[in-house]
């Protein structure tokens, strides 16, 4: 139970220094991204490669080959997808999603909070997580692909928003999107 042989015990070794090196080597090679948290899918990834890692540290059936080719398989089909991302805005949409807007100008918007299974306490709790007392200085409050929310201030209608992209109520109907009005593209 606490010690089988010495062979185990270098086996280990080994294969955890070779294992390591091949890790950073693949990780230098397939760029930063490989390693991002920046939604679902990436830290689906990361933990999948920490997972093969610790099996090929642990199961003596592995080899350190057998180990090394699957880390070199998870980064390439990582490197694959995300390059695919940025090429075509079909697979970013399936890969990552969009993020939702839960709260904008002073309305929450109950079909996107059902639709995120999100709660009215959760969108506050965010606000109060930013230092922020009052709904009224909040332009809105997204949930992001990662899951984490985005709480920002103030009006936004300027070029450069950060809400571009975010499927907003219209204009004559800010907070209604949820009562049968479409949401316009920002």
């Amino acid at each position: 139970m606490f010690f089988n042989d010495w062979q185990t015990l270098a086996r280990t070794l080994v294969v955890g220094v070779l294992g390591y090196v091949a890790l950073v080597f693949l990780l230098r090679i397939s760029g930063r991204r490989t390693l991002s948290k920046m939604n679902a899918f990436d830290l689906v990834v990361t933990v999948a490669l920490g997972s093969t890692f610790a099996t090929l540290l642990l199961n003596r059936n592995v080899t350190l080959a057998q180990g090394s080719l699957a880390l070199a398989l998870l980064i390439g089909l990582q490197f694959a997808v995300t390059w695919s991302s940025v090429r075509l805005g079909w697979v970013k949409r399936v890969i990552t999603g969009e993020p939702a807007l839960l709260f904008f100008r002073g309305h929450y918007l109950p079909d996107a909070l059902r639709k995120a299974r999100v709660t009215e306490d959760e969108v506050r709790a965010a606000v109060r997580a930013r230092g922020l007392d009052s709904l009224a200085d909040i332009e809105a409050v997204i949930l992001e692909t990662d899951g984490k929310f985005s709480v920002i201030q103030g009006q936004f209608d300027r070029p450069h928003s950060s809400l571009k992209g975010i499927r907003t109520p219209g204009p004559a109907d800010p907070g209604l999107a949820g009562k049968g009005r479409q949401p316009r593209e920002r």
